[in-house]
């Protein structure tokens, strides 16, 4: 179907309330939106990854993304929610005679804005959350006021594109990098990379970095993310590589130029990720876990075999309900004497937060049924005033579950960062309650999960997990708490998030 010339106008019965409509400017793709008695125009790709915006929705005055769920003000196009930082650009757009034109692209013009000065802020860690963090004060206008130290040689990234795009070599090194905070608006945060932290002085309000330099702060934010379980059995043998950050995939990448078969130790997301895009990049595959099936443990056995057919086919072969016993460099030795010859092993067997500098300082740190992690409250506040901890570290009471939890996905780490700042601008009240979400992609196959539940036990399906078109509705003590979907399905995943974000 051709594309609507919105220069050449379209019929203004055609655009219904909250129903987008895809057309074209000046050969760019546009978007048409009627929302609370207003028609507004707006580029038509997510500027996170160029998902299509027609195929999203319209909800509490955003246009949201069918891929990513990032969410776009309808009111000027900024993007309001991660993973998108870039705004969408605007249109003008009249109406005339019963017929919708759009007229041209509107200049986009930035004032710095003028926030109330919080204070230095310091933040440990140039992750997901970190960066969200900064990024959102920086647009606010305290980005000068704002310092990431970070122990990664490299500036923020997308760690989201190190297993996939990047490890498979469908993405130059340059592509994963992450906007600069605040885009250019205002004075700029200042990231300080190859800068680990080796302490905190609470009474001094100061951190004090590994080459003992004194960093004061007023509010300090813990970003630290979480680092890959190690496997004793295999800390001294050669060929083996974790996939974390963008110089473990550098060095994977470097070493399958010259492998023909890798062996992936755990059928974990990350694990199966790495399993794909090591397939895509031409190598023969093998997973060894302990699982039963995959991901049964997250969604059921239903998906987890879904997804490992997917791998099937693509040639993958898996070693099940198995323990590695010995990796020589070369040759893989299960518990059960199998053997499985291998020119590299990728460890992906989960990860745990990185505690040791708050447990130091003498922070709560979160039960082992909370998640571990450091313990935050509503706020996101750690159990130390102006101390608080964001992302994959924090332990954080959940509202709609009734208890706290603690999430490993690389969008929540986003808001979490992004509603912190918010909170500290005073710009936001009450306790934190984004849904949790996240989107694996295997091969052609794209899952997004919302919500969480501890448990896949009391699940029900609908559509078909065969053939990649279902839902999974998953209950925590008898109320729906969480929904993977795939294919058609994947706009009831949008609905929850939004219905539970607003519940």
């Amino acid at each position: 179907m051709a594309s609507i010339d919105l220069g050449k106008g379209m019929p203004a019965t055609d655009l219904h309330d909250d129903t987008p409509i895809a057309g074209s400017f000046g050969g760019e793709d546009v978007i048409l939106v009627r929302h609370g008695g207003k028609i507004c125009a707006f580029a038509g790709k997510c500027t996170h990854q160029g998902a299509p915006l027609e195929t999203g929705m319209v909800i509490d005055g955003t246009v949201r993304c069918p891929w990513h769920h990032a969410r776009f003000s309808l009111e000027d196009g900024e993007a309001v929610s991660a993973p998108a930082f870039a705004p969408l650009d605007k249109f003008t757009v009249v109406e005339e005679g019963g017929v919708l034109t759009v007229t041209g692209k509107e200049a986009r013009t930035h004032t710095t804005p003028s926030a109330p000065s919080i204070g230095k802020v310091v933040i440990v860690g140039g992750g997901a959350a970190g960066h969200a963090c900064a990024d959102m004060l920086a647009r606010s206008g305290v980005g000068g006021d704002v310092t990431i130290l970070s122990d990664d040689a490299d500036a923020p990234y997308d760690r989201t594109a190190v297993s996939k795009d990047y490890l498979a070599g469908d993405a130059e090194r340059d592509e994963t990098a992450l906007p600069e905070p605040g885009l250019g608006r205002g004075p700029a945060p200042q990231v300080m990379t190859r800068v680990a932290v080796a302490s905190i002085d609470v009474e001094g309000r100061a951190v004090i970095t590994a080459d003992e330099a004194r960093v004061p702060y007023d509010v300090l934010v813990l970003a630290t993310g979480a680092t890959p379980i190690a496997l004793d059995t295999v800390s001294s043998a050669q060929n083996v590589f974790v996939l974390r950050t963008l110089a473990d995939a550098d060095a994977l990448r470097a070493a399958a130029k010259d492998a023909q078969r890798a062996i992936v130790l755990g059928a974990s997301f990350i694990g199966l990720e790495a399993a794909a895009s090591l397939t895509q990049a031409g190598l023969a595959v093998a997973v060894i876990a302990r699982d039963s099936v995959p991901l049964a443990k997250v969604a059921g056995p239903e998906v987890g075999k879904f997804v490992q057919g997917l791998h099937e086919d693509k040639g993958v072969t898996f070693h099940l309900d198995s323990e590695l016993a010995q990796f020589d460099g070369r040759i893989a030795t299960l518990d059960d004497g199998t053997t499985i010859e291998g020119d590299l092993l990728v460890v992906g067997i989960g990860v745990e937060p990185r505690i040791d500098l708050a447990k130091a300082a003498g922070l709560t740190i979160a039960d082992k049924d909370a998640g571990g992690g450091v313990a935050v409250d509503a706020q996101l506040q750690t159990s130390t005033a102006g101390i608080y901890a964001i992302g994959d570290l924090a332990s954080y009471p959940d509202s709609r579950l009734g208890h706290p939890i603690r999430v490993e996905h690389w969008v929540h780490a986003q808001r979490q960062g992004q509603w912190l700042a918010r909170s500290l601008l005073g710009v936001v009240s009450g306790g934190y309650g984004d849904t949790p979400f996240f989107w694996t992609g295997q091969y052609d196959a794209s899952l997004h999960y919302v919500g969480h539940v501890a448990k896949p036990d009391d699940r029900r399906i609908e559509g078909d997990v065969a053939e990649g078109d279902f839902a999974v509705f998953l209950k925590e003590d008898g109320k729906e708490q969480a929904v993977m979907t795939c294919g058609d399905h994947d706009k009831i995943a949008l609905e929850k998030e939004a219905a539970w974000d607003a519940a």
